[in-house]
């Protein structure tokens, strides 16, 4: 297989996925299913339980670290001063002022040891100039951050949209593979839904401090070409298939990797690197080395992205939208846990080798595009996942479901209160699992 379809693979090679977690027995299944099938683990976590700069951001995360700890972080923190940095990471064609009510929200529940940093580096047109770009940004700005505050121990990510590509390529930047362990003792009493998602990868700093939770909110992690993968086009062929070639025309290069059409001869588009570790980056390590990762996702409602892609499934995967909220969560329809699938690579049946094949010479064909879909998503899958249905369904504006999700506007999108909340909720009983002592 791997000889006779190299053209995906070109210069991006996984590696074996290593867990701790004891598989299920029906682990050749993709992901978990719905919280009623017994060999998923269903845990509601909220309430319950450019180049150059591009190397030289890389050396400068792991100079950050000796040994995995920065000297000037181990002497304690006798200032109270915040030591754990939470990015929040905006969409395209936005701002920082998009997450006026989150920060708020975020600032008065999880008290004085977080530091809260809305990024401003990829405002606005910034957005267009590709995932890459914006990304290495974003490292560039972390680390600034993370300079100026000498009390930093740790790092969490919040993005929206977009702004949750832009995290995963900045993540790789400032990756830097160390074994530091953080020495916090383990909670007896954490569940196991989060000690199964440390898997061989979970050894790693970001920009030098202990990667905790990496959270994404309808975020097209698979991109955005294919079948209702982009909702406002209605699922309609003849539609999908033209918007691809002119979405450069609006958002620049930004366009033609959502649409996976930045791929060349020798090397395939950037999402489909991005589901890998290669020479671009460590993408599936620095996502492996965090605590936890979270995908909320818009069952429906949502035009701007779908939700396979952003909740990481296929087609069959996705089932009836789920409509009853969970106790206190307004609109959080769903929570689940989808354990590593390990991977040497994609298990393809004859008929689609040979569609792969065929597609390297015409890579406009529909079966190229869904073989490129199904590799992310094995290569991402790798990789533990927490998946957040939301569904906006009883809202007085379900349309506005892109912005409600992460509250944008207080007076037109507050239908998202409840999701915001069970972040925060999230987000407190992590911080609260990982400094508890042991007794």
């Amino acid at each position: 297989m791997a000889a006779s379809s190299p053209f995906i693979y070109a210069r991006c090679s996984y590696s074996p996925l290593i867990t701790s977690f004891s598989q299920p027995s029906s682990s050749s299944s993709p992901c978990c299913s719905s919280s009623s099938t017994p060999n998923s683990i269903c845990t509601p976590l909220s309430g319950a339980n450019k180049v150059e700069r591009h190397i030289s951001l890389r050396a400068e995360a792991m100079s950050t670290t000796t040994q995995g700890k920065s000297p000037a972080r181990t002497t304690g923190n006798l200032k109270n001063d915040p030591d754990h940095l939470l990015v929040l990471v905006h969409g395209i064609w936005s701002s920082p002022g998009d997450w006026s009510y989150a920060e708020e929200e975020l600032k008065m529940n999880l008290g004085k040891s977080f530091l809260i940093h809305a990024s401003s580096s990829n405002a606005y047109t910034k957005t267009f100039t590709g995932i890459d770009e914006a990304g290495k940004r974003l490292a560039d700005e972390v680390m600034q951050v993370v300079k100026k505050n000498q009390s930093l121990k740790r790092i969490s990510f919040l993005a929206h949209s977009l702004g949750g590509l832009f995290a995963r390529y900045a993540i790789a930047v400032l990756y830097s593979p160390d074994t530091y362990n953080s020495g916090q003792p383990d909670d007896p009493v954490n569940c196991e839904m989060e000690n199964s998602q440390k898997t061989d990868f979970s050894r790693g700093m970001i920009a030098g401090l202990e990667p905790m939770n990496f959270i994404t909110l309808a975020t097209p992690h698979l991109g955005v070409r294919g079948k209702n993968q982009l909702p406002f086009l209605f699922g309609v062929p003849i539609l999908e298939k033209l918007v691809a070639p002119v979405a450069p025309l609006f958002i620049g290069r930004t366009g033609s990797q959502l649409f996976l059409t930045d791929d060349k001869p020798n090397k395939p588009s950037l999402l489909l690197r991005m589901a890998s570790d290669c020479e671009d980056g460590k993408f599936i390590s620095a996502l492996g080395a965090f605590r936890s990762r979270v995908v909320y996702a818009n069952v429906s409602y949502d035009h701007m992205v779908g939700w396979r892609t952003s909740s990481i499934r296929r087609e069959i995967e996705l089932g009836k939208p789920p409509r009853q909220s969970l106790d206190g969560y307004k609109h959080v329809v769903d929570v689940n846990y989808c354990p590593p699938v390990p991977s040497d690579g994609p298990q393809f049946p004859p008929e689609a080798v040979k569609a792969k094949e065929t597609a390297q010479h015409t890579q406009n064909s529909v079966e190229f595009h869904e073989i490129m879909e199904e590799e992310m998503i094995q290569g991402l899958q790798r990789l533990g996942w927490i998946k957040v249905d939301v569904n906006f369904h009883s809202a007085v504006w379900p349309l506005f479901a892109h912005s409600n999700i992460h509250v944008k506007k207080k007076w037109l999108h507050n239908a998202g209160v409840g999701v915001v909340a069970h972040v925060v909720d999230s987000l407190r009983q992590q911080e609260t699992s990982s400094i508890l002592p042991t007794s």
